[in-house]
């Protein structure tokens, strides 16, 4: 691959993520020549203007990829499965944020600050974890490397943009609606979100959980390299528009020291320790929707489970846990090109 004079294709240029993916190439001066954004059919001759440069949208199609360094996909799966292998195909290195490959054995599931040599193992597809996987690695990677990490039990609270510019809307028009004293049913989530809490993000298994609470059990085991590692999550959607937070309790093989702790936070690339509760500071959405990094507070002992430290972690899950985290890879292989 090249280092620079990359041409660069976004699957997706329409919606909420590939709407922060040329946001995040322009601000972070991604050396490519060419951008060309790609949408379905419908979207075809559309244009996208961001600060004085605009763009004019073509159809993902096959033939689309020709002469492309890197697509970041963000289309959702079926569009993935459908188009991706062929692009890596035609030469060109996929960096899909769907779950059509995450766990597919041959294809890198990867956060680079954890785990970024696999994006180099790569055999043209690579995958962009789970926002709350990836936004929940962030905070307990630097304590599993000080301590090595047996179990987790967490809680997320999801912001609506997880699901799309239309939740957002939704959002936005059950808020005005209550003001206004009028009712505004509830069209992407089964029963109103404003003022409420859903435990009910993606749908739910034979097990009981949901895919995206078993998401966060089945991808951290591969990107951390554990298969013994157990976690057990609920997902919950909350009235906030961007920025995902998350309660996590971990058990370590080894004895904690919260001095330790606090210090391997604040020296991992990423993250940022906003930890001072008894002046009232500690992470919050509102803090973090379009920061680049993730925070870690409310760091304690855990008072249920030997060896173990309880914790709230906080990350734009637009930026680090799609958007950001995709361009990020594309950055490492850009780097490590020869």
């Amino acid at each position: 691959m090249k280092k620079e004079n990359l041409n660069i294709g976004i699957v997706g240029a329409t919606g909420a993520v590939g709407q922060e993916l040329i946001r995040l190439l322009l601000a972070r001066s991604f050396p490519f020549a060419e951008l060309r954004l790609l949408a379905s059919a419908r979207s075809t001759g559309k244009t996208v203007t961001e600060g004085e440069r605009t763009w004019i949208i073509a159809e993902a199609t096959p033939e689309a990829f020709d002469g492309l360094d890197i697509a970041i996909f963000s289309a959702g799966a079926g569009i993935s499965r459908d188009l991706a292998p062929n692009a890596a195909e035609r030469g060109c290195v996929v960096i899909d944020n769907s779950s059509a490959f995450r766990m597919t054995e041959a294809v890198p599931l990867v956060v680079p600050e954890i785990n970024g040599a696999e994006a180099l193992r790569h055999s043209g597809i690579i995958a962009n974890p789970n926002c709350s996987t990836a936004i929940a690695l962030m905070g307990l990677y630097p304590l599993h490397r000080e301590f090595g990490v047996k179990r987790v039990i967490a809680s997320t609270y999801q912001a609506v943009s997880g699901s799309g510019a239309e939740a957002i809307a939704e959002l936005d028009a059950q808020v005005r609606a209550y003001v206004e004293g009028s009712e505004s049913k509830p069209e992407v989530y089964p029963h109103p979100i404003a003022f409420n809490l859903l435990p009910h993000v993606d749908a739910f298994e034979d097990n009981g959980y949901t895919r995206e609470e078993m998401k966060l059990l089945h991808e951290s085991r591969k990107i951390l390299n554990l298969p013994g590692f157990k976690a057990s999550a609920t997902c919950v959607r909350v009235p906030v528009f961007r920025a995902h937070a998350i309660a996590v309790t971990a058990q370590f093989e080894s004895i904690v020291d919260l001095d330790d702790a606090r210090r391997a936070i604040e020296e991992f690339p990423g993250c940022d320790l906003v930890d001072d509760p008894a002046r009232g500071i500690y992470p919050m959405p509102l803090d973090f929707a379009g920061r680049e990094n993730c925070a870690v507070g409310r760091l304690r002992y855990d008072t249920a489970l030997d060896n173990a430290l309880s914790f709230w972690v906080v990350g734009d899950q637009l930026w680090k846990g799609a958007a950001l985290n995709a361009v990020q890879i594309a950055e490492h292989l850009v780097e490590n090109a020869d």
